[in-house]
């Protein structure tokens, strides 16, 4: 679905030729590291990118113009003997229909992540094999990305690459790395994919089609119809809330849209915004002082 809608919005007639799927751009940061020698952060980068950006994680045909934009910023804290304790952020985007706006999707910080690593240790993904942590927290964002990604694109789209990021945290349960159990926390990679595909936050999904599919990508041709279908996707967080307040799922979501929420009501034809402004304040008060700015 999603190579069928951007073609459409880049409104490409060639051929698909077969690509990987992201244009990411990992970064490693160790300046709370001391370290004389940062050379083994440099190998670790470039061997993240090539291996994130060269590794076909899908068997789907993705054009150039098509690769999803993201990056993963790995904060190093600690390193010593080849461990390494570390945060990782992961921000992905998708673009909007006739424009050159990229629209935030997912902005998530991991705290849990630990991995050792030699330099020069050949980073490769078995789909079927836990080899490393570092391998598996890698691998399963990129799952986590593409899901979230087609989702936007096709109600529901990204079943298939959840399916996979499941897979991972599977197998990942025996290995004593945190983040992977239920066990290990209310902001864990075992939480988040397990709101994701529970019946009990099953608006999130619905929202992120809406939003972005009815909303977003019809600003260009009809903004006010744009603005209320977005009103409305956002309403369907009420049912949500009501079941779990203040869920990390609702968190999630608003730690990549909130910025654009606001600017998206604070401009252009005006909408009536008194619901919506209830809303947000009751499904994301931790943004309430973004709300506080939406008064057109």
């Amino acid at each position: 679905m999603r190579n069928l809608v951007l073609s459409i919005l880049f409104f490409s007639v060639a051929s698909f030729m077969t690509a990987q799927e992201l244009n990411c751009q990992i970064t490693i940061d160790a300046q709370q590291v001391n370290q004389t020698n940062q050379q083994i952060f440099k190998t670790l980068e470039r061997s993240l990118n090539d291996f994130v950006n060269k590794t076909q994680w899908t068997n789907k045909k993705f054009a150039p113009q098509e690769r999803i934009n993201c990056s993963m910023v790995i904060n190093v804290s600690q390193y010593q003997s080849d461990e390494f304790v570390a945060t990782i952020q992961v921000q992905s985007s998708r673009p909007i229909y006739n424009s050159s706006f990229e629209s935030p999707v997912f902005n998530f910080n991991d705290r849990q992540f630990r991995f050792i690593y030699q330099e020069f240790q050949p980073i490769v993904y078995n789909p079927n094999a836990f080899t490393s942590n570092l391998v598996a927290v890698v691998a399963y964002y990129v799952h986590i990305i593409l899901g979230i990604d087609a989702d936007t694109f096709s109600l529901r789209g990204g079943s298939d690459y959840y399916a996979q990021a499941q897979q991972i945290v599977n197998l990942s349960q025996t290995s004593p790395f945190l983040g992977w159990k239920e066990a290990d926390g209310n902001r864990t990679r075992w939480r988040l994919l397990d709101n994701m595909l529970n019946n009990t936050y099953k608006e999130y999904r619905t929202v992120m089609y809406n939003y972005h599919r009815v909303g977003m990508d019809k600003m260009a041709d009809d903004p006010r119809s744009a603005k209320q279908a977005i009103s409305g996707s956002l309403e369907l967080f009420k049912a949500l809330n009501n079941r779990r307040p203040n869920s990390f799922l609702l968190q999630t979501f608003f730690d990549a849209k909130a910025e654009e929420i606001q600017n998206v009501f604070s401009g252009g034809p005006k909408v009536s915004v008194t619901q919506l402004v209830e809303t947000l304040n009751r499904v994301a008060p931790f943004h309430a002082s973004k709300w506080e700015k939406i008064k057109f």
